[in-house]
């Protein structure tokens, strides 16, 4: 059955709308939430390209998922996207650090970013040579670090070259009035690669992006505004 819209959802489409437009060009999804081909590279590739050829964000959160991610990549050889990042895993890595930093290193170099959750990367030294592609995300509030400036400032002190993956979301689980996230784009702003928006709730799971978040986030994201922003949920 087909539900009529009314006259109060279309300022939430507004609120939406107005936000991703201020990065116009720059906005595409994370395979991550795409969970019904979870693994199916080519499914996973196509279904972004019909949200956005602007960005992609190619999501091996589960380490299982990176030997079929890496594969893929190399066969590609390209994409048709004008900014592409890998998200690495965060879950099921069960060989060194150094193992892992040298699989992520394979990753062609028509990738731009490779995210990372610092907390997960045990031996921090091992990951210095992946460079300015490496990108350090802050940290939802289910995590023990990585979360606040004086937590992420020592990751990036021990990887020098690394970049900012901004989360948004996260920050407001920590802080709503939004003060750490001014604070983490005051303390990295010059590092900032990429931004993850959406909403999410207390458990820390991401959904499609409130007009409410939207105007609360409005601010923030005015700050980061020239970097790809992955969308961590369906758009709506």
């Amino acid at each position: 059955m087909r539900v009529p819209v009314t006259v109060e959802a279309l300022p939430a489409m507004t609120a939406v709308g107005e936000l991703l437009a201020l990065n116009e060009g720059l906005v595409g999804p994370s395979t991550g939430y795409m969970v019904g081909a979870r693994g199916d590279w080519p499914r996973l590739v196509a279904a972004a390209e019909s949200c956005s050829l602007d960005v992609v964000e190619l999501s091996a959160l589960s380490a299982r998922e990176l030997p079929g991610l890496l594969r893929f990549l190399v066969e590609a050889g390209t994409l048709p996207f004008g900014h592409v990042s890998v998200h690495g895993p965060s879950k099921g890595w069960d060989g060194t650090p150094a193992a892992l930093a040298t699989a992520l290193a394979a990753v062609p170099g028509f990738v731009d970013g490779i995210v990372l959750h610092p907390e997960t990367l045990g031996d921090v030294d091992a990951f210095a040579d992946l460079g300015g592609r490496l990108r350090l995300e802050n940290m939802d509030s289910r995590k023990s670090d990585a979360r606040t400036v004086a937590e992420l400032a020592r990751y990036f002190a021990a990887l020098p070259q690394a970049r900012f993956c901004f989360d948004v979301a996260h920050a407001q689980l920590h802080d709503p009035s939004m003060g750490l996230a001014h604070e983490l784009l005051d303390a990295f702003g010059e590092r900032l690669a990429e931004v993850h928006v959406s909403s999410i709730e207390p458990d820390g799971e991401h959904v499609p992006l409130r007009a409410s978040d939207a105007e609360t986030f409005l601010p923030v994201l005015e700050r980061c505004a020239g970097v790809p922003w992955v969308l961590e949920a369906p758009a709506g």
